[in-house]
């Protein structure tokens, strides 16, 4: 199959046709007119741009509004819009499972885990978030539950968000061996 792109007007023509001087100047300045027309039809399809990261910031507001993304806010940085936009059907179809929760955290703040009440022991009903990210802190805490409370269905609550954090330790370990022996001569 030949892309849409790659096909020139000068090549479908039969070899009389292409012969001809007037005819053949006339299918390759057409060919660059069919290139621009291509390209303009492309940048037509806003999925197509969204895919390449080719959209402007009013247009992922425009297209959040449009496509209801429960969670947007429009300080976010392009990319993570992106990606929003991108997931925004997924969210809609997994909405309420700790599936859709943990993609939502990964992409606003990194990686996170969902921990429902039977697999801590907590009140049913209740489940709680574990991430490492530590910017998720009291300045971004209404940010935070104001996103994971837009994907959770309503007869789950939040529980707690537990910030853990792995620290390189510099840790210096040593051993040391005795053998000692005793001999009793009588």
């Amino acid at each position: 199959m030949t892309n849409i792109d790659q096909v020139s007007v000068f090549d479908i023509l039969p070899p009389n046709a292409q012969a001809d001087p007037t005819v053949s100047a006339a299918t390759r300045s057409l060919d660059g007119c069919m290139r621009e027309l291509t390209q303009m039809a492309k940048d037509l399809s806003f999925y197509r741009r969204l895919l390449e990261g080719r959209i402007t910031d009013a247009e992922a507001d425009e297209r959040a509004w449009q496509d209801h993304v429960d969670f947007w806010d429009t300080s976010l940085p392009l990319e993570q819009k992106i990606q929003l936009l991108m997931n925004a059907k997924e969210f809609h179809r997994s909405k309420g499972t700790p599936g859709a929760i943990e993609d939502l955290i990964t992409i606003l703040f990194g990686e996170g885990k969902v921990e429902e009440w039977f697999e801590y022991g907590g009140e049913p009903g209740y489940y709680r978030v574990t991430t490492n990210n530590p910017e998720v802190t009291l300045d971004r805490a209404q940010e935070f539950y104001r996103a994971v409370e837009s994907v959770t269905r309503l007869s789950a609550h939040l529980e707690e968000v537990i910030l853990s954090q792995t620290e390189s330790l510099q840790l210096y370990f040593g051993t040391g061996m005795v053998v000692n022996e005793h001999i009793i001569i009588r």
